[in-house]
């Protein structure tokens, strides 16, 4: 599927034209990197979005920041993916019909950390805390019709999910490894989500934005991260927030994709499958359908304790 956008599209280029007016959008993670711009872009189009956040001074001084270059008032709420609690709060608190929501927040490359618990910290934010976000607003979502954004990325190359540990409770721990697991949970989550809830309407598809520069590297030593790109300089493409933020919002609003669940897109158009060596297309294992349906059966039991 091509969209006439590519790697070079902005979020603003993406939607323009595209009126959403009395659409009401969630992005959680939108006070930072490529969620600011993907808020930013839904609101001047329109739409009246919801900043999702942990830290909700940061989240009030983006909201007067967009609100300041597109007109819109933006809301703002607070939202700790890592904490059960919390996303059970802001799903309770939800009211009224929900037309998007950008699961757009996550953690990256953390030393090993677990959650009271016991939950692996990545695999909690990134998976778990958007999983039990999207089946919590599942009726907010369903009541007319909605689209669902799973922000991955080509990180999901480095790990399918080892089911039988995915906590690393036995297994040595590697961050990039555990990383790489829980964005492949996240297009597994949109294959399954968007084969469960078809008949309502709702759509769920999954992303790679590129590779920007935001604070998601805050947990990387500056001598590894250094390292990992001249490891890959050949093959990394350098994307702006504005550029980084595109995909999403194709994937949120593209009259293209009425209809059209559980895919996975990068640079703006439908992925092929990965080559083995290469950092582009999807890993077979991440558009498995016997895998999303088993990661759907597992977190449903990890939530339930």
């Amino acid at each position: 599927m091509t969209t006439g956008f590519n790697a070079q599209s902005t979020a603003a280029e993406v939607v323009a034209g595209i009126d959403l007016t009395g659409r009401r959008v969630v992005v959680t993670g939108g006070s930072s990197g490529i969620g600011v711009e993907t808020a930013r872009a839904l609101a001047g189009a329109g739409a009246d979005v919801t900043l999702a956040v942990r830290d909700l001074a940061a989240g009030q001084r983006t909201a007067v920041d967009i609100t300041a270059t597109t007109g819109r008032p933006v809301g703002v709420a607070r939202l700790d993916l890592s904490d059960q609690a919390s996303v059970a709060a802001f799903t309770a608190n939800w009211d009224g019909p929900l037309h998007i929501l950008v699961n757009n927040a996550g953690v990256m490359a953390t030393p090993l950390t677990h959650t009271p618990e016991g939950w692996e910290l990545q695999f909690a934010t990134n998976h778990l805390g958007h999983f039990a976000l999207t089946n919590g607003l599942h009726r907010a979502l369903a009541s007319e019709g909605a689209r669902v954004v799973s922000v991955s990325s080509a990180g999901h190359l480095g790990s399918d999910v080892v089911f039988d540990d995915i906590h690393y409770r036995a297994r040595p721990y590697n961050p990039w490894e555990a990383y790489g697991q829980s964005k492949t949970a996240n297009i597994l989550f949109a294959v399954e989500a968007s084969q469960r809830w078809a008949a309502d309407g709702i759509t769920v598809n999954s992303l790679m934005p590129g590779v920007i520069r935001t604070n998601l590297t805050r947990h990387i030593d500056e001598e590894e991260l250094n390292r990992r790109i001249r490891e890959r300089a050949t093959a990394i493409v350098w994307k702006t927030v504005e550029q980084g933020a595109a995909t999403s919002v194709l994937v949120a609003t593209s009259p293209a994709l009425d209809g059209v669940g559980g895919k996975y897109f990068e640079d703006c158009a439908e992925a092929g499958l990965n080559v083995p060596g290469e950092r582009t297309g999807v890993a077979p294992y991440a558009i498995d359908p016997e895998s999303a349906a088993r990661l759907w059966k597992v977190s449903e039991e990890i939530l339930a304790g």
